[in-house]
């Protein structure tokens, strides 16, 4: 008899800690909901750039002072200095190729900085003066970098194609398009490669556009959101579109023809960019320039460059 009711009582609180773990997970991964993950006044005014690697880091350009780049570690609660830009330069984007390269748009001497994995001095990967900056980037498959090229002043743009030729020297030039564009600020490819998204702030419009080499074709308007509401945008393994709404708060979450799914509330009004990390994928990351911190929310989705780091894109 004493052993029968051990055994019950053993399963009962079994039972109860399996019905209480089960909630934790479900508290866990209630989706789309935000909450702040780093202290607000870590990053200065110019906070962008999230990209995560592998690991679970977050990287984060403007830590205290401008021309730095922050990495918060995996479950960490605050950010640590990563590395420092040479003299002058500050970073506005970063991004990982399949090799795990982390790359950095340097805005302000028109540069694109290389660091390899492992690493954490930057080197010159591409400059061009003819740029009026770097301002995000996106990575392909063959390691093929798209930059945005915005002139602010002239509320018009550009888009880069960087990539090595054929004498192993990296080359970069204005890519060709079929309409005059605003002034683009973020992109990112479709999960399969062939199609761009480009986000244009002064316009609020986001426009797809099929890439042909150094041209790009077949230029359709996404969908037209307020003058001066977008900034940084991602995609997601399911071809999702994830637009910063600058001024608004929110990161809209919208399909390929441009239909809004939800838009996500955030807990300050003024995100510039975003980035899929976590250890599957699913946690989006968001630089807030409202109080100089990220906060983050889960999605059902993995986003399409950790898909790309792991190499099964």
């Amino acid at each position: 008899m004493a052993t029968t009711s051990g055994r019950n009582f053993w399963w009962l609180c079994s039972s109860i800690v399996l019905v209480v773990a089960a909630a934790s997970a479900q508290a866990e991964t209630k989706l789309f909901e935000s909450a702040q993950v780093s202290p607000a006044g870590e990053y200065t005014f110019g906070i962008e750039g999230p990209a995560a690697d592998l690991d679970g880091n977050l990287f984060v350009v403007n830590l205290a002072k401008p021309g730095t780049i922050g990495r918060l570690p995996a479950g960490g609660i605050a950010s640590e200095l990563f590395t420092t830009l040479p003299e002058g330069s500050i970073g506005n984007a970063i991004r990982f190729d399949r090799s795990g390269t982390m790359f950095i748009a340097d805005y302000k001497k028109h540069n694109i900085f290389a660091i390899p994995k492992g690493a954490t001095a930057p080197a010159v990967w591409f400059r061009s003066d003819e740029m009026n900056q770097p301002n995000d980037i996106t990575i392909a498959r063959d390691g093929t970098i798209y930059a945005s090229d915005p002139n602010w002043k002239g509320r018009e743009g550009h888009i880069w194609r960087i990539a090595k030729g054929a004498d192993g020297t990296v080359q970069g030039q204005v890519m060709s398009a079929p309409r005059a564009m605003g002034t683009t600020n973020g992109i990112d490819l479709s999960p399969d490669g062939k199609t761009l998204y480009v986000g244009e702030s002064s316009s609020g419009q986001i426009w797809s556009y099929a890439i042909n080499g150094n041209e790009l074709t077949g230029a359709k308007l996404v969908k037209a959101f307020q003058p001066d509401t977008v900034d940084g945008l991602r995609t997601d393994m399911a071809g999702r579109l994830y637009v910063a709404r600058i001024l608004k708060g929110t990161i809209a979450l919208m399909k390929p023809n441009g239909a809004v799914e939800r838009e996500i509330v955030l807990k300050a009004k003024e995100p510039t960019n975003l980035a899929f990390g976590g250890s599957d994928g699913k946690t989006v990351f968001v630089t807030q320039r409202q109080g100089g911190f990220i906060e983050a929310f889960r999605t059902d989705q993995p986003g399409r460059e950790h898909c790309l780091q792991r190499g099964r894109c």
